[in-house]
């Protein structure tokens, strides 16, 4: 997965983005930093490169897996960035189902939207971390 460097910096981003999560949010960022990072590691062992025509089912039951824990944190907390989160995470999901029923999207279109939505996702938990940082630096409890 490391072979250009459009796929390096994104692993930097993701890194980044993830470990400010760890380091600056409360609990719901760091479960759903926890549960990106888990996803991108297991991603990376499920991936088939050589299969590009038909779904990749460890992908899909990957992305559902994500949709629920964003959907429990959406649900669970009181926090907007998951809503987004699951927003985009519904939007793989249903990218995956398009292949699973044999529409045939242009490949490089499925990959546009999961990754340009997986940027979304890391956009949306780093500006969640923001807030709840900021908000716990303006009670001085940090």
């Amino acid at each position: 997965m490391f072979d250009t460097l459009y796929s390096q910096i994104g692993a930097a981003i993701s890194v980044a983005v993830v470990a400010f999560a760890f380091l600056k949010g409360d609990e719901p960022e760091r479960v759903g930093a926890g549960a990106y990072a888990l996803g991108l590691l297991a991603s990376l062992l499920l991936q088939f490169d050589g299969e590009l025509s038909g779904p990749q089912w460890g992908l899909f039951a990957i992305d559902a897996v994500m949709l629920g824990v964003y959907a429990a944190l959406a649900w669970k907390s009181r926090r907007s960035w998951p809503v987004w989160a699951s927003a985009l995470q519904a939007l793989i999901v249903m990218s995956h189902l398009l292949i699973l029923i044999d529409l045939r999207p242009p490949l490089a279109a499925f990959y546009a939207v999961i990754n340009l939505a997986s940027y979304g996702i890391l956009l949306a938990m780093a500006v969640g971390t923001f807030w709840s940082w900021r908000d716990r630096r303006a009670a001085g409890l940090e």
